[in-house]
């Protein structure tokens, strides 16, 4: 708000009248009288050099408030004071819920849902399926439509979880409830059970994305296989992509009229066998570096010698695996003339 002054005296405000007008009213004595009686006469309304002048205002200021801000007090304390403290079970949220039971959070933006997450009675359940029963991952994760990946990441903060309490550690335990009783939560278990989310989404590679014009001959059976291999070696089939693959067969057992009873332990079977399969795989893994590395213990310090080919490097000397990799190895990312974009494909 500019500053404001007193109101001027009226002889003041005469005085810069009559000299702050125009340099011709202000010199017109020092003029002849023939010179003076064509010069334009003052005129008793202000010139628009007088009103832009005063550039001070002696206005009260006005302590009402703004339209917007009084729409806003009366919108919290009519629609808005639901939202001020959450009393109910399940998501406040402005955008309210769509046909299929969806919480909104945006409600300018309608196709941002709020993704439910797995209630605490939820995640005990597949605690106890894997570390208990003894059943697969994949088969806790087809059974209750979870992601593999959750289902692992359920296990291993159950194991912290059921550790500290051992320990005695102090939980979280009122905020979690404060956080789990504001968000929408996936029940599993039930009767009416719902799916999670999908758990056999198939990553799209950058290669499969260009269109191949790949003769065959008619009495050739083209199948996703043959499809994989046009696009490239390393490209993987649908099959083989998928999360739980061993859902393929069960699918097809029931296709082919197969029991029920009988589909499921074929089901269990397969997955416990490509879990066990999984394990000795990555524990050939890490006994094959334990076994690279020389270990020479002293006093103090523990020394790791290992073995390195100093030529592998890779086809543009970055490969990950080379010596020196992790001490310094400069990236042309923000370097100018680089070219960041790839200009053919391999």
């Amino acid at each position: 708000m500019p500053p404001r002054i007193p109101n001027a005296p009226s002889s003041l405000l005469l005085q810069s009248s009559a000299c702050g007008g125009s340099s011709s009213r202000c010199t017109a004595s020092r003029l002849p009288t023939w010179a003076s009686s064509s010069l334009p006469q003052p005129s008793s309304q202000p010139s628009t050099h007088q009103q832009q002048c005063s550039s001070f205002s002696t206005t009260a200021p006005a302590h009402a408030q703004s339209t917007r801000r009084q729409k806003m007090f009366t919108w919290l304390d009519k629609k808005g004071s639901q939202f001020k403290e959450h009393t109910r079970q399940g998501p406040n949220l402005l955008g309210g819920q769509d046909k299929d039971g969806h919480a909104i959070p945006f409600p300018a933006n309608q196709y941002f849902k709020s993704q439910p997450v797995l209630s605490e009675g939820s995640r005990e359940i597949i605690y106890q399926d894997v570390m208990e029963k003894g059943l697969p991952i994949k088969a806790v994760s087809a059974m209750y439509n979870v992601d593999v990946r959750r289902v692992a990441a359920v296990l291993r903060l159950k194991e912290i979880e059921k550790r500290w309490i051992k320990e005695y550690k102090p939980l979280a335990r009122p905020y979690a409830r404060a956080v789990m009783k504001m968000l929408p939560q996936t029940v599993l278990g039930g009767p009416d059970q719902q799916p999670h989310e999908s758990i056999n989404d198939v990553y799209v590679h950058s290669y499969t994305t260009q269109q191949l014009f790949v003769p065959v001959s008619e009495s050739r059976d083209f199948t996703r296989e043959d499809a994989a291999k046009a696009f490239g070696d390393h490209i993987l089939p649908v099959d083989k992509k998928l999360r739980v693959p061993e859902l393929i067969e069960f699918q097809k057992d029931l296709l082919n009229e197969v029991p029920l009873q009988e589909a499921n332990k074929k089901f269990l079977k397969a997955t416990a066998a490509s879990e066990a399969m999984i394990a000795e795989r990555e524990a050939k893994r890490r006994q094959a570096v334990e076994d690279a590395i020389t270990r020479v213990k002293t006093n103090r310090f523990e020394f790791r010698f290992q073995e390195f080919n100093a030529e592998n490097v890779g086809h543009d000397g970055r490969d990950r695996n080379a010596v020196g990799w992790r001490y310094g190895v400069p990236f042309h990312d923000r370097k100018r003339s680089q070219i960041k974009i790839p200009t053919k494909v391999e």
